[in-house]
């Protein structure tokens, strides 16, 4: 499969390779042949290590998180490339001294090699698209201010070699336009990179929201099914008998009532064992109170199943009036049952406590 980065990378070495190959179409005798040769080897070496050259670490490891001391480019490069959108990685600095180099060498060398006489010839003239070309590709890799001080040294070059007139009118503008363009393509492409990873961010915090709203619907349900359940045959009982109900009547509707505040108040604390023994205590009359208060939000069913177990073996033993069940914010303690009677050693405003009772978290006690 084609990508659109092997087209460009084909076409760059296609087109300063036949930039490289005008300086050697001599149509005229020049002084120093060898310095000529010598300098188009630097710079096809130069300009192809800056197309192909990306560094190990950027291949096999994803980017950095950003720092203050990297600036906001970091930033946007590291995000768009978790969310899968790449652009051309930054040149390494070898490369961007190699490139600035050849655009300080190269205009001089090939000045002085070819002579006074034909410095404006064609052959003579081809650094000038060759350096913009080569400042075109370290713009690409991401690296803007060398880009424009190779121009620079290219423009001051190549005017005190053969004027600022010849310069602009041989190929120096067509450089400097190639660089703005670059640069520009360079900008709308981190620009566009960073609104699609923008929506991608938002699209998946939609999807979640969404997702989330289905799956609380689907609890509500599940719980509108579970209280009809329950309450159903009581409330069936109550309207056709037009609220008058008997003690056993009144009894089940307080024993659904308490069922149906267990669902909505502990439900991480309730297996079906736990759910038998929370009604045999309160048909014989204890008050009961559930409470998850978030204490096993990050206990998995494993451990559940155990702390259900101690919590049911704990109910069937307890004799208690007024039973507390509630969840505990402390690392070791899991769930505390807490039981209380009323005082059997005289007359008293306050209930004695009976029972008090600590689950440990499994592996934690």
């Amino acid at each position: 499969m084609i990508s659109v980065k092997n087209v460009l990378v084909v076409l760059a070495v296609a087109f300063t390779a036949y930039l490289a190959a005008r300086g050697l179409s001599w149509t005229g005798p020049i002084t120093q042949p060898l310095v000529v040769v010598v300098t188009l080897a630097f710079y096809l070496a130069t300009t192809w290590l800056c197309i192909f050259w990306e560094p190990a670490s950027t291949r096999s490891t994803p980017p950095p998180a950003p720092s203050p001391a990297t600036g906001a480019h970091a930033e946007d490069d590291a995000k768009t490339a978790v969310d899968g959108i790449r652009g051309p990685v930054r040149l390494p600095p070898i490369a961007q001294v190699l490139a600035l180099a050849c655009a300080v060498i190269v205009p001089s060398a090939i000045s002085v090699s070819v002579g006074a006489d034909a410095r404006t010839a064609p052959f003579a003239t081809w650094y000038l698209g060759g350096i913009g070309a080569l400042m075109t590709i370290v713009m690409v890799r991401r690296r803007p201010w060398t880009a424009w001080t190779g121009i620079v040294a290219l423009t001051v070059a190549s005017m005190l070699w053969m004027g600022p007139v010849n310069a602009l009118a041989l190929g120096l503008v067509g450089s400097i336009v190639w660089v703005t363009c670059a640069q520009l393509l360079v900008f709308s492409m981190d620009r566009a990179a960073r609104d699609t990873s923008r929506l991608t961010r938002l699209q998946r915090a939609a999807t979640g929201w969404q997702t989330s709203q289905i799956v609380r619907q689907r609890e509500r349900r599940v719980q509108v099914q579970k209280a009809l359940a329950v309450a159903g045959p009581v409330l069936t009982r109550t309207v056709a008998h037009a609220g008058v109900l008997s003690d056993p009547d009144r009894l089940e509707a307080r024993i659904a009532e308490g069922k149906l505040r267990d669902e909505m108040r502990g439900p991480r604390l309730l297996d079906d064992e736990v759910r038998a023994e929370l009604e045999r205590a309160r048909r014989r009359g204890a008050n009961v109170t559930v409470l998850d208060e978030g204490g096993l939000d990050d206990v998995d069913d494993e451990q559940l199943s155990v702390i259900r177990a101690q919590l049911a073996d704990a109910l069937r033993s307890a004799t208690s009036d007024r039973l507390y069940i509630r969840t505990s914010p402390d690392e070791r303690v899991a769930v505390t049952v807490v039981g209380r009677s009323p005082s059997v050693a005289g007359p008293s405003d306050e209930d004695s406590v009976d029972l008090w009772l600590e689950i440990p978290h499994p592996g934690r006690a």
